[in-house]
């Protein structure tokens, strides 16, 4: 690959940039971009200061941020380029500089691999759930997957994670780019479309960062609430990759185990943290029956949701507009 840019899609981060900039500074990319829906201008200004060029995003929306970053990105390279993703929160897991990400962008030059992500480790200091989920999905063993993959693997096969992960630019151009709105998953669903058009994935090992989150049990459920939503939204991923019930099985057997051998006294908060994750998925599924009010409050998510209540009291402008 000839030529890549980086976005880093940021809020109130001022203190976090340097550690980003740090992370891909090393492998010299030929554009870097900030994103930044801060109210304030002191994020705008630090990434000035650093070297990247700054766009405001006045409304979030984790797939529309990307797409316009894409539009963006796309007038500068061309079609065999690429761009790497990352968000504020992640940094560098001892590598040198900017290795990391030179690691993920030359996967992208292997026959048909249209994105690549990669392994996200448990900050320094995670708690034992914070660091299993981490150690569970991002194992040491790089692979590439194919649409032949989904009968083997199931959902698991366009499993994919944009905190830190590289696409080329005509893979993406092909399927559309990001989707215009999602409440989350929006790169597993540029995934599932790149596999369903014959492009590969690859989740490289040995591209290593620091990103992982402390959740609690409530936010654990706001959070998989969000997933349900998604799927609910995005059914056909679960048309063509399959349900996750038994993925979710297998990551509970895993967490009990991880705990018995470093926390086994919270193996109780396990069985509640899964009836809660359980619980809120179930809810996210059923979304369409619940009111905008409950919604926003069970989601992580609440931008999303104040963007759909404006968007309703538009319609109903409209719709009154039209009456008279």
């Amino acid at each position: 690959m000839n030529r890549w840019a980086v976005v880093v899609l940021t809020r109130e981060a001022s203190h976090l940039l340097k550690q980003v900039d740090d992370l891909v500074s090393g492998a010299a990319p030929a554009v870097k971009l900030l994103m930044d829906s801060s109210v304030g201008e002191e994020t705008r200004a630090r990434g000035r200061e650093l070297g990247w060029e700054v766009e405001r995003l006045a409304d979030f929306d984790h797939g529309r941020a990307r797409r316009s970053a894409f539009q963006r990105i796309r007038r500068s390279l061309g079609p065999g380029d690429g761009v790497v993703f990352v968000t504020q929160d992640v940094f560098g897991a001892g590598q040198e500089s900017g290795q990391a990400v030179v690691s993920l962008v030359r996967v992208l030059t292997q026959d048909k691999v249209g994105a690549a992500y990669g392994r996200q480790l448990p900050r320094p200091g995670a708690g034992p759930f914070e660091a299993h989920a981490r150690l569970f999905n991002y194992p040491d063993r790089s692979e590439v997957r194919s649409m032949e993959d989904a009968k083997r693997l199931g959902i698991k096969a366009c499993f994919f994670s944009d905190s830190f992960a590289a696409y080329r630019l005509d893979a993406l151009e092909q399927v559309g780019g990001f989707p215009e709105r999602a409440i989350v998953g929006e790169d597993v669903i540029v995934a599932a479309k790149l596999l369903k058009a014959g492009w590969k994935i690859a989740y490289v090992a040995d591209a290593c960062v620091y990103h992982s989150h402390d959740l609690t049990p409530l936010q654990e459920m706001r959070r998989y609430f969000d997933i349900g939503v998604f799927h609910a939204r995005e059914s056909w991923i679960l048309r063509e990759f399959g349900k996750p019930e038994g993925e979710g099985l297998r990551f509970l057997r895993s967490e009990l185990r991880y705990l018995w051998q470093h926390a086994p006294w919270r193996i109780p908060e396990s069985f509640l943290r899964a009836a809660l994750r359980y619980f809120g998925y179930r809810l996210g599924r059923a979304e369409r029956w619940l009111p905008l009010g409950l919604k926003r409050w069970l989601s992580l998510q609440k931008h999303f949701w104040d963007r759909e209540a404006e968007e309703l009291r538009a319609r109903k402008r409209g719709d009154g507009a039209h009456g008279e």
